[in-house]
This record gives C-alpha cells, sequence and structure tokens, in this order.
C-alpha cells in the first residue's frame, strides 16, 4: 500500500492535499485496490456545496458502485474532466487522479484528518 506523508487522510479512504483555503481529494491506493478496475466516475458539479461526510462522489467498478464522501465542507470550484474519458488513471495513479478541488468553508475542519501513519494502523 502506497501512502504519501505531505497528504491527510480519511477513514473512509479518501486523501486530502490542502493548498491555501483550497483541497484536493481523491481515494487511496488502499481503496482503489480494494475497488478493482474502475470504469466510471460520476463527479459533482463546479459551484455545488457540499458538507463534511456528504456522498459527492460515485464511482463504479467491475465489483460494484462505491460512494465517496466530502472529508471537508465547502464548495466545488474544480472537478478533474479528465476522469470521465479515462476513470482507469484512478487505478494507475491515485494520488495524481484527483476528483474535485473543494474551497474549504470551514478549514478548522482539517483538524481532525488523519496523518499517514494514523491512516495505515487503520487500514491493517
Amino acid at each position: 500500500m502506497k501512502l504519501l506523508k505531505e497528504l491527510k487522510y480519511v477513514e473512509s479512504h479518501e486523501w486530502v492535499k490542502v493548498e491555501g483555503s483550497k483541497a484536493y481529494i481523491g481515494i487511496t491506493d488502499y481503496a482503489q485496490d480494494h475497488l478493482g478496475e474502475v470504469v466510471y466516475a460520476e463527479l459533482p458539479e463546479v459551484g455545488a456545496t457540499v458538507e463534511k461526510g456528504d456522498q459527492f462522489v460515485v464511482l463504479e467498478s467491475v465489483k460494484a458502485a462505491s460512494d465517496v464522501y466530502a472529508p471537508l465542507s465547502g464548495t466545488i470550484v474544480e472537478v478533474n474532466e479528465e476522469l470521465a474519458d479515462s476513470p482507469e488513471k484512478i487505478n494507475e495513479s491515485p494520488y495524481d487522479a484527483w476528483f474535485a478541488v473543494i474551497e474549504m468553508s470551514n478549514p478548522d475542519e482539517t483538524q481532525s484528518l488523519l496523518t499517514s501513519e494514523d491512516y495505515e494502523k487503520i487500514c491493517e
């Protein structure tokens, strides 16, 4: 299982890369491995608002459909349109295949995110 120390994580297997007031969101290597081959990604719309814990992405794999939950609250300011045509990038490089960028409405929520070490313990 590959983890990047500079990222933050959520127990529900999303990763978060915080840059100022914005957060890039994707799923972890552990999650993509357990999903199997991802064949479709339903991404949120730019301008939509999400609350921490809301389902905001749906992934379909050869095994099943899976919900992805927003790890932070805010407004979707960008989505990774490349995944619509190439969802396999989620399996190939999960830490480059971000789903959306959230402009955080409550940056204090980042305090509840996990370090790579904490997340690794959850996956053991």
